[in-house]
């Protein structure tokens, strides 16, 4: 059953997001053969239109306009709104990041739509596309369908790998003029806090230290070995709640989930509500002075050491391998 698919793109810093890209390729596996539309909103986002193309869509719909210049849940759902109004489609695929989690519910209120929210897979069958969640911190997962209505759903990064780029693809790039209104809130100014490196909801691989890092300074060799791996560094909440860190990099269930190909743990003990937000990581490495840490249970790998010494002979072996490689 091939359906009408328009799936919205992350814009940051004027570069799109890669759960742009994977929202397409989650957008080609609902479309079953149908029509796939990037659709991108903000102040100037034409120029990006293309990649969204290169990467799978069919087509590609722009809103620009100075009040979508930052995110706003008024501005934005009344510029997808009019798209939605325009392109009449059968399912819309969202990001389940900080945006796609705010702005999904509001847009499917006022379509009086099902959503479906975190889905790590999704499958074909028969008339039906299933859906893959994780339910209870992890620890189980459900599949779901939506049978009545436009199928709304939000995907978890770094889990519906996204389509190869083709630089020849082609495809229409279309503007839909949107009446913005009666704005709630107005963003005046956006002061992020300066975070080097890579942008740990998307990283592949991540570097999280926990209490046992010790003080601010033990992260330094955590952020070694993340740089050698091209990776981000992340904390539990102990180590934020002991002020080593800043709450930005907090991973867990009150915290942000990730889903890396490589997670290291470093002097982490495996708290419940931090393996909530770790605990689907593709390869999970733990490395704890304390062989009875509960972190090992969930790890692919343990060593038993103290971080202080393993860690640096990790970054040294492993820069070692670069220069022969």
């Amino acid at each position: 059953m091939t359906r009408k698919v328009i799936v919205l793109g992350e814009v940051r810093n004027g570069e799109l997001r890669n759960i742009s890209f994977e929202g397409i390729a989650a957008a080609k596996k609902v479309a079953e053969g149908g029509e796939v539309t990037a659709v991108l909103l903000g102040e100037s986002v034409r120029g990006l239109a293309p990649q969204m193309i290169h990467y799978g869509a069919d087509r590609a719909v722009i809103v620009e306009d100075p009040k979508l210049a930052a995110y706003t849940p008024d501005g934005f759902s009344q510029a997808f709104l009019a798209v939605i109004d325009q392109e009449k489609p059968e399912a819309i695929i969202f990001g389940h990041t900080a945006l796609g989690k705010d702005l999904s519910p509001k847009i499917a209120s006022k379509l009086g739509a099902g959503l479906i929210s975190d889905a790590v897979a999704i499958e074909a069958a028969g008339d039906n596309i299933i859906f893959t969640r994780p339910i209870y911190s992890g620890k189980a997962f459900e599949k779901k369908i939506l049978t009545d209505g436009i199928l709304m759903a939000s995907i978890r990064p770094n889990n519906i790998p996204p389509l190869k780029e083709d630089a020849s693809r082609e495809g229409e790039i279309s503007a839909v003029s949107a009446d913005i209104k009666d704005l709630r809130s107005i963003v005046r100014e956006v002061a992020e806090k300066a975070v080097q490196g890579v942008d740990l909801s998307e990283a592949k691989v991540i570097v999280a230290g926990g209490r046992g890092v010790k003080s601010a300074e033990g992260f330094k060799p955590l952020k070694e070995l993340a740089d050698v791996l091209g990776g981000a560094v992340g904390a539990s909440r102990g180590a934020c709640d002991a002020e080593y860190c800043d709450y930005s990099l907090q991973i867990g269930q009150t915290g942000k989930v990730v889903t890396p190909d490589l997670y290291i743990a470093c002097g982490i003990s495996g708290a419940i509500q931090h393996l909530a937000g770790m605990s689907n990581s593709k390869v999970v490495v733990a490395i704890n002075k304390d062989p009875e840490a509960n972190i090992f249970k969930v790890a692919d790998y343990g060593i038993v050491g103290d971080l202080f010494e393993v860690v640096p002979m990790l970054v040294e072996e492993l820069q070692a391998m670069l220069v022969k490689a």
